[in-house]
């Protein structure tokens, strides 16, 4: 699992970008987002939610991209890491696409309050429809 992070120290809140199937954190779309951001003073961490050998499974197989429990944990286990490094009291946000969308809905659900927003490009809210009910973030 890779990571890109940027966080000023004086960042109004970091944003953690949840990419979907076929993507990765060097997603033009997604890091043209991320620069945008950045530049409203925002902190961002662009994560690969699959390893590299579980995309290469991924891409002779398709299942570990719909493995959404799984994608959820590593959202889950990046905001822990970022936690350990950076001010616990930082606002965290989710921008997910595709499939890592429905990865940060079910983990904002499991997050309660630690998540103040989430942002679903080309969604997959069906996804994680079990989860839902939990979501607590505001979602665009």
């Amino acid at each position: 699992m890779g990571a890109d992070l940027r966080l000023p120290e004086d960042a109004r809140a970091v944003i953690v970008f949840a990419h979907g199937s076929g993507s990765s954190r060097h997603s033009p779309r997604n890091q043209q987002v991320a620069r945008r951001l950045e530049g409203r003073g925002f902190g961002t961490m662009l994560v690969d939610l699959l390893t590299r050998d579980e995309e290469a499974i991924d891409a002779r197989a398709g299942r570990l991209r719909f493995d959404i429990p799984l994608l959820a944990g590593r959202l889950v286990a990046a905001v822990a890491w970022l936690d350990d490094r950076a001010s616990r009291t930082a606002a965290v946000g989710y921008f997910g696409a595709s499939t890592g969308a429905a990865a940060a809905l079910v983990a904002s659900a499991q997050q309660g309050d630690r998540i103040g927003a989430i942002v679903s490009r080309g969604g997959r809210p069906d996804l994680a429809a079990d989860a839902l009910p939990a979501v607590l973030a505001p979602t665009l």
